[in-house]
């Protein structure tokens, strides 16, 4: 007897209940029209009706029929259906009709036989009430439901600041009163003005920073976004006089991410401007280092002359250690393992560690110390990058520094321990690894900071002095290569960072050191527009043996192929003004089918094609530049 659709009836639904089928056909005829009518002669089935059709909005049923009567139907309806009712009754006792109105909670009764009109009259005005008192049931459980769940404090009120509704009330104090005993002291000045101001503007939102206890003795800042609203309501009055509502936001986190976003912003903006200053520069330190080295190979030096050429090409090679620290954020790269002494690497880089840690005029003093005593000259070399290692022994010892704002010092020692992960590249030892532990006497970290300390952007420095960047790097180079940091710290008696480093096995020492020893005649193409880098690198060359043509362009590589023939390697500048790097290898390598290419950069705009190694960083040694050549001519014969 009714239209039923997935989305429910297009009109109000009533339920009809007479054991008397003319009763029911003629209460259909009357009421069809305007709703979607369910019927039934049994009470019992009426029940079951109204469970399977909840949106029932009004019952129209008989009272005397037999099994239950219409009193007793509708309050068993009573306990799971919120309809309105209507009784049809034949009574001529009121009493009679009064207590079955009572029993079963009913709104309206009709005498048989009813006025067609007033009782499509009252069908209405029944079911209109119900389905008004149910919008307005959803409504207040839906406000409930997004006052409870919203993650954002909530409060209403009147156009003079008297509390309607809260979420943020503490359970002690009603929803009456100023609205501002539901905001933190500190705020209450600013909502007072945004109050008035909403008065005015009809809206108003402010950021606003809030100095609370951190529970240890001091205060940290929570910012809270305040938007305030005039709502519509009431009607009809001046919007001066309408009710408000303020929104009040903790974007603690959002401001303090903003914030080490900016500094990175800044950051970037910095390695880019420093990017082409130290291409320039590494130009200048490979011509500087590269010729002092070729000319401490090529003269017979006294005692004195020597020490001088030692001590700037130990100044150039610091220069291209800093260089390389400017650019550590600026472009990572994956770590390129190889055998590391520590032998060498420590003490060529004390110099640059003191000079780093040194405080500025007036603050306490910082010292560096390394010991070295146990790096016998048969200490085992580790299986790492030296230049991110080089990098993360700074940045670990940087961090020291500033842990101790009251001076003291920093402590560097290495230490064989036994290797703990099974996973390891054939190249490692089983069994032994090293340990490089870096001590300062700080502050330290409690246990919430040290469970953070790796995590990106992660700092305990104030914004601008640090990017919360530098321990993720570490973290992220020893992952790459086998190893991994250890950190023990105590709040007041400072920290201990520990990386962890892979031995190499001896038979794999042994075969890189008769690789680097190993004599290679290779005819060599070397192409840089720098003419002092163009003519160290040919030298470095021609002294290992090598065939070398050296040109500044890519015309002049293709005329010297044409004119010389094949080429074995080709060793390419990244960054020249006509063609860069890779551009002048995918020329040459149509023209020169198997040429191997080694790329050389002071800073790597341009990355390499992909399957090429990635570019000797300048200044290059002599030896960093043969063991680039090996490594290259060992993989393409591998």
């Amino acid at each position: 007897m009714s239209v039923w659709s997935a989305k429910g009836p297009s009109r109000p639904r009533i339920l009809l209940v007479d054991d008397e089928e003319e009763i029911l056909v003629a209460l259909e005829d009357l009421l069809e029209d305007q709703y979607e009518i369910l019927a039934t002669t049994d009470p019992f089935r009426a029940l079951d009706l109204l469970r399977a059709h909840p949106d029932v909005a009004t019952i129209i049923s008989d009272q005397r029929m037999p099994g239950l009567t219409g009193d007793q139907l509708l309050m068993r309806a009573r306990e799971f259906s919120d309809a309105r009712s209507i009784l049809l009754t034949g009574y001529a006792d009121l009493d009679a009709v009064v207590s079955a109105l009572n029993l079963g909670q009913v709104q309206a009764y009709v005498h048989k036989p009813w006025d067609s009109d007033a009782l499509r009259s009252l069908v209405g005005e029944v079911t209109q009430h119900c389905m008004a008192q149910r919008a307005l049931q959803t409504e207040q459980a839906l406000l409930r439901g997004l006052m409870e769940a919203l993650p954002i404090g909530l409060v209403f009120s009147d156009a003079q600041g008297r509390c309607i509704r809260s979420n943020i009330l503490d359970e002690t104090v009603e929803n009456a009163g100023d609205e501002l005993t539901h905001f933190p002291e500190t705020l209450r000045a600013e909502v007072r003005q945004m109050r008035e101001a909403v008065r005015q503007s009809g809206q108003e939102e402010r950021l606003i920073a809030e100095t609370v206890p951190d529970g240890n003795e001091s205060t940290t800042q929570r910012w809270h976004e305040l938007t305030r609203l005039a709502l519509a309501w009431p009607q009809n009055v001046p919007s001066a006089e309408r009710w408000q509502v303020s929104m009040d936001r903790d974007v603690t986190r959002r401001v303090l991410m903003e914030s080490r976003l900016r500094q990175a912003d800044k950051l970037q903006s910095l390695g880019t401007l420093a990017g082409g200053i130290a291409h320039d520069f590494n130009n200048l330190l490979a011509a500087i280092s590269g010729s002092l080295e070729l000319l401490e190979d090529m003269v017979d030096l006294d005692e004195t002359s020597g020490a001088l050429v030692k001590n700037a090409m130990e100044s150039a090679q610091r220069g291209a250690v800093l260089t390389r620290r400017l650019l550590q954020f600026g472009r990572p790269r994956e770590a390129r393992l190889a055998p590391v002494r520590l032998q060498e690497l420590l003490p060529g880089l004390e110099a640059l560690l003191v000079q780093s840690l040194k405080r500025r005029s007036g603050e306490k003093s910082i010292t560096c110390v390394l010991s070295l005593e146990e790096l016998s000259p048969d200490f085992p070399a580790v299986w790492s990058d030296q230049d991110q290692l080089e990098m993360a022994l700074l940045n670990l010892c940087v961090n020291a520094r500033d842990a101790m704002t009251h001076g003291g010092t920093v402590r560097v020692s290495a230490r064989l321990v036994g290797q703990k992960f099974d996973m390891l590249p054939p190249e490692c030892c089983p069994e032994r690894a090293v340990a490089i532990n870096v001590i300062d006497e700080g502050e330290g970290m409690s246990p919430e900071v040290m469970k953070r300390i790796f995590d990106p952007f992660f700092t305990t420095k104030d914004v601008g002095r640090g990017t919360g960047l530098g321990l993720s790097s570490v973290y992220g180079f020893l992952s790459r290569s086998y190893g991994e940091i250890v950190v023990d710290s105590t709040l007041g008696k400072g920290t201990c960072m520990t990386l962890i480093l892979p031995v190499v096995r001896e038979d794999t020492l042994t075969e890189h050191q008769a690789n680097e020893n190993r004599q290679m005649h290779l005819r060599v193409l070397v192409i840089d527009d720098e003419a002092p880098v163009r003519m160290v690198t040919a030298g470095f060359l021609r002294h290992d043996g090598h065939d070398v043509t050296a040109v500044s362009c890519l015309a002049d590589a293709l005329a010297a192929v044409e004119k010389k023939g094949s080429f074995d390697l080709a060793v390419i500048d990244m960054r020249m003004p006509d063609h860069d790097g890779p551009a002048c290898a995918a020329a040459l390598k149509k023209t020169v089918p198997g040429l191997k290419v080694l790329f050389i950069s002071g800073h790597t705009d341009a990355l390499p094609e992909q399957g090429e190694d990635e570019p000797l960083s300048k200044p290059f040694t002599h030896k960093s530049l043969q063991t680039a050549i090996q490594r290259l001519m060992q993989a393409e014969t591998n």
